[in-house]
């Protein structure tokens, strides 16, 4: 039988940690247990709400009626005798203790995850699916060499995928949501082992007719008197640009910064306008052909060395139990032929 690759992950979409409110206090779910008959069900069903701020959204996300997710939370709210949302019209907001409720709900839920997770560690940790998270400018590149030798190596471990920004992928990971993501660094979290895959090298993409298509070389400095195109917030690699090109963050017009900037929602669209002239942009070297080559209307011309590039890591829990799941991921990825990259065979991983 074969198996199924999803482009998306099927499962409840929750939020990340809830800020406390401080002088109120949320029982122990312990406590709260003894006293009602809650279910993990509608503490999903909370946190999505928390997250979406809008009953109808999160009855969507969590696959059910909207008269289902609502009658589930007022129970749960006429249980516990709290108010876990104010409900004004079409503006749904978390009350103070609400929030303390939410944020215990996650920690449930992830424990939960452990729970199924502990339960599997005597059974053979490749088989099964893995849940992979995987950021928007690396999927595109990565996961058709990755999922075929994956096929190849552990055809008993099929993978559940879903792309989506560093933080989203996150917060699915801490909640249970996903086994493993594979993002860029640097990312803000801590708690988490981190596992190097490979260093990727940026280049700047021209127009076939830019006046520097035939540099052997471009310096970062020399972008400041461009049309910079950019992804638009939210996008780590966004981030890492500007980080390793600090000339495109200032938008100055004293002759210091960058000239104008546009931005995208994604690498392909940015490509297309660069193409059409409209200005120059800085991708990630897995994204384009072999430097030097003439892809229609564009040219791609890498950095003065040392150059920017960004490192490319897979991370999970600690409580990951399924740790050969893991280096079976990292062993594909060192063995699917991913063009332009330094691979880390040797790298350990490490707590981040």
């Amino acid at each position: 039988m074969g198996k199924v690759f999803s482009p998306r992950f099927t499962g409840i979409d929750v939020v990340g940690e809830s800020e406390f409110t401080r002088g109120q206090s949320c029982p122990p779910y312990e406590k709260i247990c003894e006293d009602n008959n809650m279910t993990l069900t509608e503490l999903k069903y909370i946190v999505a709400v928390a997250r979406v701020k809008h009953f109808g959204h999160a009855a969507e996300a969590c696959f059910v009626a909207q008269p289902t997710l609502s009658v589930a939370i007022k129970k749960l709210e006429d249980e516990l005798g709290v108010v876990i949302f104010e409900r004004g019209g079409t503006e749904i907001s978390v009350t103070p203790l609400g929030s303390q409720i939410v944020a215990q709900a996650e920690r449930v839920l992830e424990q939960t995850a452990t729970i199924r997770e502990i339960a599997n560690q005597n059974k053979d940790p490749l088989a099964g699916p893995l849940r992979l998270g995987i950021i928007y400018t690396v999927g595109p590149y990565l996961l058709p060499p990755l999922v075929k030798t994956m096929i190849e190596q552990v055809p008993q471990m099929p993978l559940v995928l879903q792309e989506n920004f560093t933080v989203r992928l996150l917060e699915l990971l801490r909640q249970g949501e996903l086994d493993a993501a594979i993002i860029a660094l640097p990312f803000p979290e801590h708690g988490l082992m981190v596992q190097p895959l490979y260093d990727e090298p940026f280049v700047v993409a021209l127009p076939k007719h830019h006046a520097w298509a035939d540099r052997a070389s471009i310096s970062a400095q020399d972008l400041k008197s461009e049309t910079m195109l950019l992804l638009g917030n939210g996008h780590c690699f966004r981030d890492q640009v500007l980080e390793v090109c600090p000339e495109m963050s200032r938008f100055s017009t004293a002759g210091d910064g960058i000239a104008r900037t546009f931005e995208g929602s994604s690498l392909e669209t940015i490509r297309h306008m660069v193409a059409s002239g409209i200005g120059i942009t800085v991708l990630p070297q897995a994204s384009v052909p072999d430097i030097g080559a003439k892809d229609g209307m564009l040219r791609y011309v890498p950095f003065t060395a040392p150059g920017p590039s960004r490192r490319v890591v897979i991370v999970w829990r600690k409580s990951f139990t399924r740790h050969a799941a893991i280096e079976a991921v990292q062993k594909a990825v060192l063995d699917c032929g991913l063009k332009g990259v330094t691979l880390l065979h040797d790298a350990l991983a490490v707590e981040g």
